[in-house]
C-alpha cells in the first residue's frame, strides 16, 4: 500500500492483479485498485474530479480526467473517510498511475489538487 497526504487529506492504495485476458486478439493484464481518501484536516472537502497518468511500459502515457469516482462525487467532513475500487487494462505485466484528485474546502470555497501517489501495477511473475 502507498499512502501520501495532501492538506490534511490522506490517499492510500492498494493494487491487485486480477490476471490476463485476450481482447481484440491480444492479451491484456487486468489490476484492480482500492483508493481510501480520508479527511484529516478541520475542514468538510468534496472531491469533484479525477487526474490519472498511466504508465503502461509497452504504450504510450495515457491521461484520463472525469467527474468524481466511479460517478460519485463524496463529501467528507473532518474525521471521514471513503473507500472505492477501480480497475484497468494494460498491454504489458508491468506499469504505474499517479494523478489527483480536485476537491473543494466548504470552508473557503477553495479549490485545491491533493495529490495519488506513484503506485505500481505489477503482475507476479514479471517481478524478479
Amino acid at each position: 500500500m502507498v499512502t501520501q497526504i495532501t492538506r490534511g487529506i490522506k490517499i492510500s492504495v492498494l493494487t491487485s492483479f486480477e490476471g490476463t485476458y485476450f481482447k481484440n486478439y491480444k492479451i491484456h493484464f487486468a489490476f484492480s485498485y482500492e483508493v481510501m481518501i480520508e479527511n484529516h484536516s478541520k475542514d468538510s472537502v468534496q472531491l469533484t474530479s479525477r487526474h490519472w497518468e498511466i504508465f503502461d511500459s509497452l504504450k504510450e502515457l495515457e491521461i484520463v480526467d472525469g467527474e468524481g469516482v466511479v460517478g460519485k462525487k463524496p463529501v467528507l467532513k473532518p474525521g471521514e473517510q471513503h473507500t472505492y475500487s477501480s480497475g484497468c487494462l494494460l498491454a504489458s505485466p508491468y506499469g504505474a498511475m499517479k494523478g489527483h484528485f480536485n476537491m473543494i474546502n466548504f470552508s473557503n470555497a477553495k479549490n485545491f489538487k491533493v495529490y495519488i501517489p506513484t503506485f505500481r501495477l505489477c503482475a507476479p511473475f514479471a517481478l524478479n
